[in-house]
């Protein structure tokens, strides 16, 4: 029995092989060059943004260095800073440094409960329904709402005779609302939402037949969600307090309403750690803005070395992230959001 030449042609070996190294144009192994205008117009875009965000955050990163090492000295770090119409007699910036760690454990130590336990409730309860859709909006909320909104409320929330304990009160018995208790409060609401979408979509993640391995040696519910699936998502719970901490150390707003325009640390009271939390002070971010060209300081050079020491700490937050991500994704086989 004969075959057309066509198709005995398209049977044959090398008529095979003549038609995959025809068909090299298309493909995942395809070149650009043989692809369609638009197609290469698409991929030139993609590699023009991301070579641009490249070289914003390299040029950012090596503006304040260039500005922060040479202006930074050793006694900026350990001396407090007071206010001078010369930048050679305002001090430095330790109680700014101290703020910034006050504020951020205070912040943590709220948003982290209540974001690692909503987020178990939703990814392995979620009952009602109504009322899980009800958490995620408000925390989608929460999450949209802008900084200086979350101050204004946080400023007429401590203003009242309520929570006078936790914040500045004048002699005169007016509640001024402003303390590092009453920011830190605040600025949990900001570090809520990440640690929340982290430690959620981990759990969310974590394959079925992990839990069910887990039933069949009779643990229950609630012993695997601790002793399995939260260590399981440990990275992503880093990853979003890593997030958290992030928009705690970088807000302006909340600090300059609930903080009070001071430089220094100003405890309230003899009690000595509670005299603190009542306090007042300020963070790096409020020093390098009061101190920036565009405030009311007089010291330009130390807000550069200020924002320099600001930019060290949230790329050493980064870095770490990413070495506890990786050293988890190594461990479990998992690995957060955003690290490969």
């Amino acid at each position: 029995m004969s075959y057309p030449a066509n198709t005995a042609a398209r049977r044959s070996p090398g008529a095979r092989g003549r038609r995959r190294r025809g068909s090299g144009g298309r493909g995942r192994r395809s070149s650009p060059l043989s692809w369609r205008w638009r197609d290469r117009i698409a991929l030139l875009l993609a590699w023009g943004a991301g070579v641009a965000l490249c070289l914003i955050a390299g040029a950012i990163v090596i503006y304040f260095a260039v500005r922060g090492v040479q202006y930074l000295r050793p006694s900026l770090l350990v001396s407090h800073p007071s206010t001078a119409t010369n930048q050679a007699h305002s001090g430095g910036f330790l109680d700014p440094i101290e703020g910034t760690l006050l504020l951020t454990v205070i912040g943590i130590a709220l948003a982290a409960p209540l974001a690692i336990t909503a987020a178990v409730w939703i990814a392995e309860y979620g009952r009602p329904s109504w009322l899980a859709r009800v958490v995620e909006s408000s925390i989608e909320i929460v999450a949209g709402t802008p900084d200086i909104a979350i101050a204004l409320f946080g400023l007429a929330l401590f203003q009242t005779r309520l929570f006078a304990p936790f914040s500045f009160v004048a002699s005169g018995g007016g509640v001024f609302g402003r303390s590092f208790i009453a920011c830190g409060a605040m600025m949990s609401l900001i570090a809520l939402p990440p640690l929340f979408t982290a430690t959620r979509d981990g759990l969310q993640a974590v394959p079925a037949h992990v839990r069910e391995a887990a039933f069949a040696l009779g643990k229950t519910r609630i012993a695997t969600i601790r002793r399995v699936l939260l260590p399981s998502v440990r990275s992503n719970v880093a990853t979003g307090i890593t997030l958290g901490i992030s928009r705690i150390v970088g807000d302006t707003a909340l600090v300059v309403f609930l903080l009070a325009n001071t430089l220094r640390t100003e405890p309230q009271g003899s009690v000595p750690v509670l005299g603190l939390l009542r306090g007042t002070g300020s963070t790096l971010t409020s020093y390098v803005y009061e101190n920036s060209p565009a405030g009311e300081g007089a010291a330009p050079q130390k807000a550069y070395a200020a924002a320099f020491v600001l930019l060290i700490l949230v790329l050493a937050l980064n870095l770490a992230i990413e070495r506890i991500g990786r050293r988890n994704a190594a461990f479990t086989g998992m690995s957060a959001a955003g690290i490969a």
